[in-house]
């Protein structure tokens, strides 16, 4: 039997946001291997959402940061499990986990390497030290690279002008099954309900893991700046920030108007609560939580960057990530304009079907079907 690999960093990468490929290379005839870091899950606690895949799990033991000694180790690793089984394909992303695939794949003599990038770290407007270290590594391994694929126009613009893989092909996103979400879920005031959230309240929604990247604080700051008792601002995620956001909403006085409700696996009845979704991330490759929330049919305002520009047309609703005053504003503006609101919520739905699985899928399967 054919088999192909999938290497992530961290383990809940793959049944987050790749289960869809997982499925397309199982019915090409692949026996489907997974490589991550299994102690360190994300997108939950642990990794019971890969039973029952049929995934074959190997641990390797994966560092995030690029300036780590132990990814020497996970390398070794890496290399030892392409030597042994001799796979046809690797299918690799994230920015650690790509790195060392390609490398450890060049050293078995695997040429069938994908590296699908969720975001290169480096963009208009990244420290300069992003480029130094990201944009070239990037460049060395592209050389390694059979088949790079991005998710947003700007890295598909620079990879196919800059780097050297032998093929360069843009998708729009991971795929969104967008009949999972805006219909057929509890009414919204019996899910606030459930929730223990006031009834008669605007509510502001985050969905995204507690991390500076995604940028809470100044949302959390907004909050303060709006002195509004009549809005609650609910995040859902986890993360190492969890206690200083909440501290820092109790610094600022503002913990009752602001909710953590933690991971939610039911994230697509929480956004059914939602008068407004806020993304305000500092960087992003093709937001998800963005994307699942236009789906839902809800207006969301966001900060203005890659990725988010990819989704959201409308430039009078996106901000500067750190500028608070003008979160403000756009949120004040949003809840208090009704029409205004739905004209939004309703370009958002149109704009969300054009990144359905459906037109996803079919690129990924011709990608998958050039290695038979």
């Amino acid at each position: 039997m054919k088999k192909a690999l999938l290497v992530t960093t961290v383990s809940g990468f793959v049944p987050q946001f790749e289960m869809n490929n997982v499925k397309l290379l199982q019915e090409l005839g692949y026996e489907v291997h997974y490589a991550a870091n299994y102690n360190t899950p994300s997108y939950g606690d642990d990794n019971s959402r890969l039973d029952g895949t049929g995934i074959i799990r190997h641990q390797v033991d994966f560092v995030r940061s690029p300036y780590s000694i132990k990814n020497i180790s996970a390398y070794c690793q890496l290399k030892k499990l392409m030597k042994e089984n001799k796979f046809s394909l690797v299918h690799c992303h994230t920015p650690m986990g790509g790195a060392l695939a390609r490398i450890a794949a060049h050293s078995a003599r695997i040429k069938n390497v994908i590296y699908t990038a969720h975001g290169f770290h480096f963009y208009k407007g990244a420290p300069l030290k992003n480029w130094l270290i990201y944009y070239t590594m990037e460049y060395l391994l592209s050389y390694w690279t059979f088949q790079q694929i991005c998710i947003n126009k700007e890295d598909y613009k620079i990879a196919k002008r800059k780097f050297h893989a032998a093929k360069v092909d843009y998708i729009p996103g991971v795929g969104l099954d967008c009949s999972k979400f805006g219909k057929g879920f509890d009414d919204a005031n019996e899910i606030k309900k459930e929730l223990g959230l006031p009834l008669d309240k605007k509510i502001l929604l985050s969905a995204g893991e507690l991390i500076k990247r995604k940028n809470h604080e100044t949302i959390i700051k907004a909050i303060k700046a709006l002195n509004d008792e009549n809005i609650i601002y609910v995040i859902c995620g986890h993360g190492e920030l969890d206690e200083y956001l909440k501290k820092l909403a109790q610094d600022l006085k503002v913990q009752n108007s602001v909710r953590f409700l933690g991971y939610r696996n039911d994230i697509y009845r929480i956004y059914q609560i939602a008068d407004l979704f806020v993304f305000p991330s500092y960087q992003e490759g093709l937001p998800f939580a963005l994307l699942e929330a236009m789906a839902s049919g809800k207006a969301a305002v966001c900060s203005k960057i890659r990725g988010n520009i990819d989704l959201i047309k409308q430039e009078e609703i996106m901000v500067d990530a750190t500028d608070v005053e003008g979160f403000c504003k756009v949120i004040s503006k949003v809840l208090s304009d009704e029409e205004y609101r739905k004209r939004l919520e309703e370009q958002n739905l149109k704009t969300a079907k054009r990144f359905d699985k459906k037109s996803v899928m079919k690129i990924m399967n011709r990608i998958y079907k050039q290695f038979e």
